[in-house]
């Protein structure tokens, strides 16, 4: 997002602030009314609060109408508000009803990106969530394995995609796949990668982690290796990452039999390649030349 769209998404990622904002008045409002079983304690407020913001971010973008009235910078926000309350108050938790009215309120650079901006904090609310339940690490995890079951799988790339399966559909089959394989809020994001709002599931999956990376202050890190790291060479990468970028890094490890030895890491735009195959390429080119 770029001028006045992002710096009200600036803005309302700060009502989602841990200190002093939604969040964490749901954690406590949604622990007095489960106990402390799994299973109760699953739908818990921020997952409300996603499911809510995801909710209204798909009605933004299948009605052109509504979203062009309530991104309109010349009405005043007041009357956007209340068209807000109106079509929405009655589907929607109370603390979604006020962020949504407070994002209506504010200027956005294209219709769009209202829209984009409400699945942007519906996925900062999962990713609080899965902190509040010690499973932020995992997320990142499921998410990037997630990501690569589809990027290497093209049976069920093309079923993901299918036109002539519904939203529906293809988030029974995700159901089916993850259950009892990922977290809460891993089966959530991948439910709402399917929806369309990226061009490819794998586009809406790296969005994601994007977005748990930076509310999480991390940079994320992709290790291509030709065998799997063990947990201590893992640790001590990810260590020397952190120290060289000055801020704490999670890593992702892809095992690729192609790089023979070594390790090529991604992060960001930037490549740092000590493969044998990254030098073997150099190595031919200044022969070439």
């Amino acid at each position: 997002m770029r001028g006045a769209s992002a710096e009200s998404l600036a803005a309302l990622v700060e009502e989602l602030s841990p200190a002093t904002g939604i969040l964490p008045r749901l954690t406590r409002w949604a622990a007095k009314l489960t106990d402390s079983s799994d299973e109760e304690s699953e739908e818990s407020g921020g997952a409300r609060l996603a499911d809510d913001l995801f909710g209204v971010a798909e009605v933004l973008r299948r009605e052109p109408s509504l979203r062009r009235t309530l991104t309109d910078g010349s009405l005043p926000a007041e009357a956007k508000a209340g068209l807000a309350r109106q079509v929405f108050g009655e589907a929607l938790g109370g603390d979604a009803v006020d962020l949504v009215t407070t994002a209506v309120g504010r200027r956005w650079t294209a219709q769009r990106d209202l829209a984009d901006a409400l699945e942007h904090l519906g996925t900062v609310a999962v990713v609080q969530d899965a902190e509040e339940r010690d499973e932020a690490d995992r997320l990142e995890d499921e998410l990037f394995g997630f990501g690569r079951l589809v990027a290497d799988n093209p049976e069920l790339r093309d079923a993901l995609s299918d036109p002539a399966r519904s939203t529906a559909e293809r988030q029974a089959l995700l159901d089916r796949l993850l259950e009892g394989r990922a977290t809460a809020g891993t089966r959530r994001l991948a439910r709402q990668a399917v929806t369309g709002s990226h061009r490819t599931v794998a586009l809406a999956v790296e969005e994601y982690q994007r977005v748990a990376a930076a509310h999480r202050s991390r940079l994320v890190a992709t290790a291509r290796v030709a065998r799997d790291l063990g947990d201590g060479e893992a640790e001590r990468l990810q260590a020397a990452l952190g120290q060289l970028y000055g801020r704490p890094v999670h890593l992702n490890v892809v095992v690729d039999p192609a790089v023979m030895g070594g390790v090529r890491v991604e992060i960001g735009d930037e490549v740092i390649d000590g493969t044998v195959a990254g030098r073997l390429t150099e190595a031919g080119r200044l022969l070439a030349g």
